[in-house]
C-alpha cells in the first residue's frame, strides 16, 4: 500500500474541484464530502440520499464498528442538498453505472481521485488523501490536535499529527533551514 499524504494547497484543492465538477458532478461530490468530513472511503461509499437530508451524519464506522455521529459543515450541507434534489432517499449518493442502484467501489473510487490527481500533477495521492486533507485543514484552520483526535477516533496526538502529515511538514522546514 502507499503511503498517501493530504493535499496542502488550497490552490490544489481548488482546481481538483474546478476538474471534477466539470468531469462528473458525482466525482465532485465525492470529492467535497470526503475533503469536508474526515470520513474514510468505506464510510463514505455506502452513504444514500437519506444521509445526505440530515445536517449530521451517523453511522456505524466500518473499520473500527463505533457509531459515530458527525455534524455537516453549512457548505456541504447546502451542496449536498442541491446534489440530492429529486433522487430517491434509497438511492446511494455515489451510484455506479453498473447494475441498478449499487454504489462505485473503492477502486473507482481510487482511479478517479488519480486522475484529477494526474490533471495537477500531484503525486502520493489515495481515497486515504481525503481524510488527511480534512484533518491537515482542520488544525490549520483550528489547532485542536485532541479535538481532531476524537474525531479520528485516534489513539494519541502525536499519532494525528503523524497522519496528517503535520510532523513531515516540520521534518520538511528542519531540514530546509539545516547548514553545516
Amino acid at each position: 500500500m502507499n503511503f498517501v499524504q493530504p493535499i496542502r494547497d488550497p490552490e490544489l484543492i481548488r482546481a481538483i474541484k474546478l476538474f471534477l465538477k466539470e468531469k462528473n458532478e458525482r466525482d465532485y461530490m465525492m470529492f467535497i464530502l470526503g475533503i469536508n468530513s474526515g470520513l474514510r472511503i468505506s464510510d463514505i461509499l455506502p452513504l444514500r440520499v437519506s444521509d445526505a437530508k440530515r445536517p449530521y451524519f451517523s453511522m456505524r464506522e466500518k473499520k473500527t464498528g463505533k457509531q459515530k455521529r458527525l455534524d455537516m459543515t453549512p457548505a456541504l450541507n447546502r451542496e449536498l442538498k442541491e446534489y440530492v434534489d429529486g433522487r430517491e432517499d434509497h438511492e446511494f449518493l455515489f451510484k455506479s453505472r453498473e447494475g441498478i442502484n449499487k454504489p462505485i467501489g473503492r477502486s473507482m473510487a481510487y482511479k478517479i481521485l488519480r486522475e484529477a490527481a494526474e490533471y495537477i500533477n500531484l503525486n502520493e495521492i489515495g481515497t486515504h488523501t481525503l481524510r488527511k486533507t480534512f484533518g491537515y485543514h482542520f488544525y490549520k484552520q483550528t489547532k485542536d490536535v485532541a479535538l481532531l483526535q476524537t474525531i479520528f477516533n485516534h489513539t494519541s496526538p502525536s499519532v494525528t499529527l503523524r497522519y496528517i502529515g503535520i510532523e513531515q511538514d516540520g521534518i520538511d522546514k528542519a531540514i530546509k533551514k539545516f547548514k553545516i
